[in-house]
């Protein structure tokens, strides 16, 4: 009986996922497989190439491709999970510990507190661009990146929003905060797993200019998905920061905006700056309040 409930149990959300807990050696294991997983999608972009039209390819193909990119370490972790789920403890993908508040009021909460870290993240943005484009070759470097992304995400509107504020939430943060941060919560201390997961997520970008950025807001995703276990939230928190962008790369006068500096006055930039980073304080408080069932974080256990 208890086999059968675990194998009806697999086919709900992420569940059969719940039974790989990687450690710092597992994470490196999935980064293989997420390169591995890019390699295929090359392959495939080439032989898409060969037989669609180069600009179809270069507007529609990512759809295809990037989901690609994680299926080997999806089918990996599932194999793992399936084979330790009759010896060992699972733990689950998402959770729901909110402490007193409502899911609605938490929600709203990660809405405020992603904007707060989009807008205090801009200055350090700014200076790791500065000091990145000083070193000789980088910025023209820099510019072929931006060139090269923009054709990749260059299709319609549509196609845009579903790859970077869809796509990418859902499976960044399944590798990202529900297999890596998990598995990291359950081997080490909070405050390193939290850190080196969201070096990770990071270093999965493979761009220096998004680097800190994504390192900012994953340490910030993280201690959200440590105190509530939550991996919805964190998707909500990457579709917010996300989307933000794709709708706000649509209006002419800030498609080539690369910093809110380059936009709003110097005293109105300061106003917004100092704003962003108290709301940024409250909001983190607010999850901060949130108290802790055990020492990996609100992560529970699978119960059958």
């Amino acid at each position: 009986m208890k086999l059968f409930a675990r194998k009806v149990n697999n086919y709900s959300l992420y569940a059969s996922h719940a039974w790989y807990v990687p450690g710092v050696k597992g994470m490196f294991g999935l980064l293989g497989w997420f390169i591995l997983g890019n390699l295929l999608a090359i392959v495939v972009q080439a032989i898409f190439s060969a037989f669609i039209p180069m600009d179809l390819v270069q507007k529609y193909s990512m759809l295809v491709l990037y989901p690609l990119s994680f299926i080997p370490a999806m089918i990996y972790v599932g194999q793992q999970s399936q084979r330790n789920s009759l010896f060992e403890t699972g733990y689950k993908l998402s959770s729901n510990n909110f402490g007193r508040f409502k899911g609605w009021q938490i929600a709203l909460v990660t809405v405020a507190l992603t904007f707060a870290t989009m807008i205090s993240a801009d200055l350090p943005n700014y200076w790791n661009y500065k000091l990145t484009t000083l070193v000789p070759g980088m910025e023209s470097f820099y510019e072929l990146l931006t060139k090269v992304m923009r054709e990749l995400t260059g299709g319609p509107f549509w196609s845009s929003f579903l790859l970077v504020a869809i796509f990418a939430p859902i499976f960044e943060e399944w590798l990202c905060r529900g297999m890596v941060l998990r598995g990291l919560l359950a081997n080490l201390k909070p405050g390193w797993a939290i850190v080196v997961s969201a070096l990770f997520f990071a270093l999965i970008h493979a761009n220096p200019w998004q680097a800190l950025n994504a390192f900012i807001i994953g340490v910030v995703m993280g201690y959200v998905y440590y105190k509530t276990g939550n991996l919805w939230l964190t998707m909500l928190m990457h579709f917010v920061n996300n989307g933000t962008a794709v709708i706000l790369s649509q209006f002419s006068s800030l498609q080539e905006m690369e910093f809110w500096m380059d936009v709003l006055p110097k005293s109105t930039y300061t106003i917004v700056y100092v704003c962003g980073l108290v709301l940024l304080c409250v909001c983190l408080w607010v999850f901060r309040s949130i108290p802790l069932a055990q020492k990996r974080g609100n992560i529970d256990t699978v119960e059958l």
